[in-house]
C-alpha cells in the first residue's frame, strides 16, 4: 500500500487526489478570504452604523459576548473583536469536526456537509438580518471541513514519504492563488458596488468547491478504520506517541506568536492601510481589501520559490527538519512589522500617506516567513500524529490560530490608542519572543519530532 502511494505521481509528481483536494480547498479559501477581505471594513463602514446594526438578529447578546471577551467598547474595537472572534473560532470547531470525521461520519461525508453549511452561511451574510446566523453556519461548516480535508491530504502519502511537506506546500499554493483572486472579486463588489454582493460571490465559490470535491471522490484516499460498536480499533498510544502529542500541544501557543503579523493582515492592518497607504491611482481609489490580493500574490510567488529552493537544497544537502524550517520562517517574518513601524514613522513625520511600495516590502518579508511556517507546520502535525489520530491532530494544529486570532482581536483594538510606530513594534516583539522559545524547544526536545526518513544519497555524500 505504501509503495503504491509513492508510485502515484499523476499530479505534479504527487498523487492525483492532491489535485482535486487542492481544487476544493481553492474554492473554499476563495469563499473564506472573500469574506475575510471585507469583514472588518464591512463592519466598520456599514453594518455597525446606526440604521443597519438594529436589523441584525441576535446582535444584542452577540455584541455583549464580544465586549466581555475583548473589552471592546468603540465601533473600531467591536469590529476588531468580531473579526478576531470569527478568525479564532474557525480553528477550534475543527477539533470536534475532526473527531466526528475520524470516529463517526467518515471524512468524505464530513467534508460534504461542511461545504453545504458554509455555502448557506455565506448567503446568510448577504442579509443584514442573517449576519450572526451566517457566522454560526460558517463556524459549524468549517469545523467539519477544515481538519478533515487536510487529513485526507496527509493520507495520500505513506509515513516515510519525503514528498509530504512538499505536497502540503503545493496544497497551500492553491490557497494563495485563491486569496489573490477573491479580494479582487468580493472586495470590489462589496466596496465599489454593494456591500452584500461580496458575500454572494463567496457563497457561489463555496458551491464550486463542493462540485470539485464530488468530482474527485474516486481519487481520494481510503477511509481510515473507525471505532465501531464500542471496540477501539486504533492501536494504543505508545510512550513515544504520548511524548510527541504532549510536545505538539505545548507548541500551540508558541506557534500562535509566530504568525501574529500574518493574522493581523485581516484586522488592524486593513484599517491602517486604508489610512496610511497612498491608494489613489489615476483618480480612482483602490479598495483597501485589495491588500489581501497583494499579500496573496506575493505569498503565492514566494511559496513556489520556497518549494523550488527546498527541492534544490534537498538534492545536495540534508534539509532542515520541519521544526527547523518553522524557526527559519518565524525569524524572517518577525521583521515584517518593523517595515510597518518604519512606514508609520514616515507618515508621522511627513503627514502624508506612504507609497504602496512599503506594502510590497511588508508582504515580501512576511510571506517569505509564512511560507516556511504554516504549511510546514501542517506537514509536521500530520506526520507526527499517532496512527488513527490524523484528523484530530490536524485540528489540534489549527488551535494555534485560535490563540493567535484571539490575540489579534485584542491587539487590533489597540490601533489608535498608541502611536502606530509602537503598535507595530509591539507585534515584532511578540514574534521575536516566539522565535526564541522555538529555538529553545528545538534544542531540548527536537529529537522527539525528528522525521524518520533518510536524506537522499546525494545529501549524505555532501554532508
Amino acid at each position: 500500500m505504501d509503495a503504491a502511494k509513492q508510485k502515484d505521481t499523476v499530479f505534479l509528481g504527487h498523487p492525483a487526489g492532491l489535485g482535486w483536494l487542492s481544487g476544493t480547498e481553492f474554492w473554499e479559501r476563495f469563499s473564506y478570504y472573500g469574506m475575510q477581505a471585507v469583514l472588518v471594513l464591512y463592519l466598520t463602514n456599514y453594518l455597525l452604523l446606526p440604521g443597519h446594526v438594529e436589523q441584525v438578529l441576535f446582535y444584542g447578546p452577540f455584541s455583549a459576548m464580544i465586549t466581555w471577551m475583548f473589552g471592546a467598547h468603540t465601533p473600531q474595537a467591536i469590529a476588531a473583536g468580531i473579526t478576531g472572534f470569527y478568525s479564532a473560532t474557525v480553528y477550534v470547531t475543527p477539533l470536534i469536526g475532526g473527531w466526528l470525521a475520524d470516529r463517526v461520519t467518515g471524512r468524505t461525508p464530513a467534508v460534504i456537509a461542511g461545504l453545504v453549511l458554509m455555502s448557506a452561511g455565506q448567503f446568510l451574510l448577504a442579509l443584514n438580518e442573517g449576519f450572526v446566523l451566517g457566522l454560526l453556519f460558517l463556524l459549524i461548516g468549517v469545523g467539519l471541513f477544515k481538519g478533515t480535508i487536510a487529513s485526507q491530504v496527509g493520507d495520500l502519502y505513506s509515513q516515510d514519504d519525503p514528498r509530504r511537506a512538499d505536497g502540503f506546500q503545493i496544497y497551500f499554493l492553491g490557497i494563495q492563488l485563491a486569496a489573490i483572486v477573491t479580494p479582487l472579486v468580493c472586495g470590489t463588489l462589496s466596496q465599489k458596488v454593494e456591500w452584500h454582493l461580496g458575500f454572494v460571490a463567496a457563497g457561489i465559490g463555496m458551491v464550486f468547491g463542493l462540485i470539485a470535491y464530488l468530482m474527485g471522490r474516486r481519487t481520494l484516499p481510503q477511509e481510515p478504520v473507525r471505532k465501531v460498536a464500542g471496540h477501539e480499533e486504533r492501536p494504543p498510544l505508545t510512550k513515544q506517541d504520548w511524548k510527541a502529542v504532549t510536545l505538539l500541544v505545548a507548541l500551540l501557543p508558541v506557534l500562535a506568536l509566530a504568525l501574529v503579523s500574518n493574522q493581523e493582515i485581516f484586522v488592524a492592518y486593513l484599517v491602517w492601510a486604508q489610512n496610511n497607504y497612498q491608494l489613489v491611482f489615476f483618480g480612482e481609489t483602490m479598495p483597501a481589501s485589495w491588500m489581501i490580493s497583494v499579500d496573496a500574490f506575493v505569498s503565492a510567488f514566494l511559496m513556489a520559490g520556497v518549494i523550488a529552493f527546498w527541492r534544490w537544497w534537498g538534492r545536495h544537502w540534508r534539509e532542515p527538519t520541519e521544526l527547523g524550517k518553522i524557526i527559519i520562517g518565524t525569524l524572517i517574518s518577525t521583521c515584517a512589522p518593523l517595515v510597518l513601524a518604519g512606514a508609520s514613522a514616515v507618515v508621522a513625520t511627513t503627514g502624508k500617506p506612504v507609497s504602496i511600495f512599503w506594502a510590497f516590502a511588508f508582504h515580501i518579508v512576511n510571506d517569505l516567513g509564512f511560507s516556511n511556517v504554516l504549511p510546514v507546520g501542517i506537514a509536521l502535525y500530520s506526520r507526527a500524529a499517532p496512527k488513527g489520530l490524523g484528523g484530530v491532530m490536524i485540528a489540534v494544529y489549527y488551535v494555534h490560530l485560535f490563540f493567535g486570532n484571539l490575540l489579534i482581536g485584542k491587539l487590533g483594538g489597540l490601533l489608535g490608542t498608541m502611536s502606530d510606530v509602537n503598535f507595530w513594534l509591539m507585534h515584532a516583539g511578540i514574534m521575536a519572543a516566539g522565535a526564541v522559545i522555538l529555538i529553545i524547544v528545538r534544542a531540548l526536545f527536537g529529537s522527539i519530532l525528528a522525521p524518520s526518513y533518510a536524506p537522499p544519497e546525494s545529501a549524505k555524500a555532501a554532508g
